[in-house]
């Protein structure tokens, strides 16, 4: 008896949300495709989209690290790829992948062709690919800016949203129809599983649903669609936001848009029961809220553990008949 096609996964996000996912993935299957947004302005891959005019390649960067092999040779280009310089010089803060990319990508005129070649040389056995290959903009409705706290401006960049003082309404892209690219497309219809989220939910993960044609996709696909909520609300774009409200913004978002299971760390969930009533938002018929202890046991920075990620991931998908071969790790709890 043969065994079963390994499982097609699709994980759409941007920086350390999308490797977080990413992490606990590659212990399910090697057949993983990382869709990343391309709307950073800041830091390295901002100073090389203003010179060079190329993709920011920073979360595309740390994506194909995400993914890299797990042997000597792949782990020490993953270190490399993800060095950065230091000092004051020109030089200074910029990533060596992200210069590969941004030299690849001038010289081959095509995004997913340099991304290939970089992930060639980590020996990533997936694929990464950008959300579009041409750079965005995002640009969001925030209010409580000014002296009327229900007056809303229109700001601009990833970097001003994300680290916005105000309460974010609605965030669009810029240009306003952006298209995917074709070969997102192609892995969004022949996945298995779809995961968006954690990450910054405004500028990361909800503008994957802003791309009409990708947005269509990922509501017509016969994926199993999940969301990976994050485990605390970020400074900026989402500070005192409750899981169930990033449950209603990416409703208010796309409310076309219809999942198969809501996964959510168990310390974050104050109230399961709400949160239950909450995703029915989002869920499809049949659809469920997974609730399990998947936060890693660090106090400095809240992340995700990729086995127990991984577990949870494995878990929903035993449930709808798909299996997977899961990190061993404490058993989830359902909700």
């Amino acid at each position: 008896m043969s065994a079963p096609d390994p499982l097609r996964a699709v994980a759409l996000g941007g920086g350390h949300g999308l490797h977080a996912t990413l992490s606990a993935l590659r212990l399910l299957t090697d057949r993983v495709t990382a869709v990343v947004t391309v709307a950073d302005d800041g830091g390295s891959s901002g100073r090389l989209r203003r010179e060079l005019g190329v993709l920011p390649p920073g979360d595309l960067r740390m994506a194909l690290a995400a993914l890299a092999a797990t042997d000597e040779g792949g782990q020490r280009w993953a270190s490399v790829v993800q060095h950065r310089f230091g000092g004051t010089g020109a030089l200074a803060g910029h990533a060596v992948g992200n210069l590969l990319l941004a030299g690849l990508i001038d010289v081959l005129r095509d995004p997913v062709a340099a991304l290939d070649e970089v992930g060639a040389l980590l020996g990533v056995r997936g694929r990464v690919l950008p959300m579009s290959c041409d750079p965005l903009d995002i640009e969001a409705d925030v209010s409580g800016l000014g002296d009327t706290p229900d007056e809303e401006y229109r700001i601009r960049g990833q970097v001003a949203v994300a680290s916005t003082p105000g309460r974010v309404r609605r965030v669009h892209l810029r240009p306003e129809r952006p298209q995917a690219c074709p070969e997102v497309l192609e892995a969004v219809h022949g996945a298995d599983v779809l995961l968006l989220g954690p990450g910054s939910w405004f500028s990361s993960v909800i503008p994957h649903l802003l791309v009409p044609d990708l947005r269509e996709a990922l509501v017509t696909t016969r994926a199993r669609k999940v969301v990976v909520l994050n485990l605390v609300p970020e400074p900026g774009e989402t500070a005192g936001f409750s899981p169930e409200q990033h449950l209603a913004v990416l409703s208010e978002h796309a409310p076309e848009l219809r999942v198969d299971a809501v996964i959510a760390d168990k310390a974050a969930v104050g109230l399961p029961d709400r949160l239950r009533r909450a995703a029915r938002v989002v869920l499809s018929p049949g659809g469920r809220v997974h609730v399990a202890p998947v936060a890693a046991a660090d106090p400095v920075v809240p992340r995700h553990d990729p086995a127990a990620l991984a577990q949870a991931i494995g878990a929903v998908l035993a449930g709808f008949g798909q299996q997977a071969a899961v990190a061993a790790h404490p058993a989830a709890e359902r909700t």
